[in-house]
């Protein structure tokens, strides 16, 4: 399909943080050309994409300073994801840009935004689902635990129901 416009749309924009990261994505399907660059302070981005081959474009200055020699992309069919380190780790951003407006473009991806307080966790350090089981024991075919049916004492609730009329 032809390029049918030449004037830039913002591409839309997600974005979540931790206290020492920026977690951005950029939501343009099928990229081709495209341009990222990261400076301690600014991301810019233009590419063509999408079914119309629109040419999308963003330039963020971030609020506060960014690390760009460690931050890491990847291009996707259907993103690009991004994982933009902070120049210094401490206390979440008011806010992604430096600019205190709202941008119609820019939302925040709340499937990656923890709260601050929440932080604390380390989701490198979480189990496998086979962890989990195997620390929590039990449910183990070969074992045997020594229940005895028999030594249980009755319970309220295992009297007869009277019969509905």
């Amino acid at each position: 399909m032809a390029e049918t416009t030449d004037l830039p749309t913002h591409a839309p924009v997600m974005w979540a943080q931790r206290d020492d990261r920026v977690y951005l994505t950029i939501n343009v399907e099928d990229v081709k050309n495209e341009k990222i660059e990261l400076t301690e302070d600014k991301i810019s981005f233009s590419g063509r994409g999408g079914p119309d081959r629109r040419l999308y474009e963003i330039s963020i200055e971030f609020y506060e300073a960014v690390k760009p020699a460690e931050s890491k992309y990847a291009v996707h069919d259907r993103n690009i994801p991004m994982v933009i380190l902070k120049k210094d780790s401490g206390p979440y951003w008011p806010r992604l840009m430096k600019e205190k407006i709202k941008a119609h473009w820019l939302k925040t991806d709340f499937q990656k935004w923890r709260d601050e307080d929440d932080s604390d966790e380390d989701t490198s350090k979480e189990q496998s689902l086979e962890q989990m089981m195997s620390d929590m024991g039990g449910f183990n075919p070969g074992a045997q635990d020594n229940f005895d049916v028999a030594d249980e004492e009755p319970d309220s609730d295992d009297e007869e129901l009277p019969d509905l009329e």
